[in-house]
């Protein structure tokens, strides 16, 4: 049982890894993007700058949130520990929200109509 958690929680870091870089890598490609959208003069390229970093934060994020749920199953489940997933979570979910309200304009389970 002692080598499942070491094997869990070296997952748990390789998917935490996996994570950053889905969010380093997007940030790359969203400027990547911007600059060659700039250099042709195209309109909008800001906003879909925003809505590229927004969208590879938002997947990264999603990463580490189960990279945290796979590590909190390995150790000792404590009312601190589950505290802590908790708190991390919930963080992680607002920032989640707050960056899809910011791309989209509108809270997800609102229609897709504007009135």
């Amino acid at each position: 049982m002692e080598n499942f958690k070491i094997y869990v929680d070296y997952i748990s870091s390789i998917v935490e890894g996996i994570g950053v870089a889905t969010i380093f890598l997007g940030a790359v490609y969203s400027l990547i993007i911007f600059l060659v959208s700039v250099s042709k003069k195209k309109q909008n390229t800001y906003t879909e700058l925003r809505q590229s970093l927004g969208k590879s934060i938002l997947l990264g994020l999603e990463i580490l949130i189960a990279a945290d749920i796979m590590a909190t199953i390995v150790t000792e489940p404590t009312l601190r520990s589950v505290t802590i997933l908790g708190l991390i979570v919930l963080i992680r979910t607002f920032l989640s929200l707050s960056l899809q309200v910011e791309m989209d304009g509108r809270f997800p389970w609102q229609s897709k109509n504007k009135d």
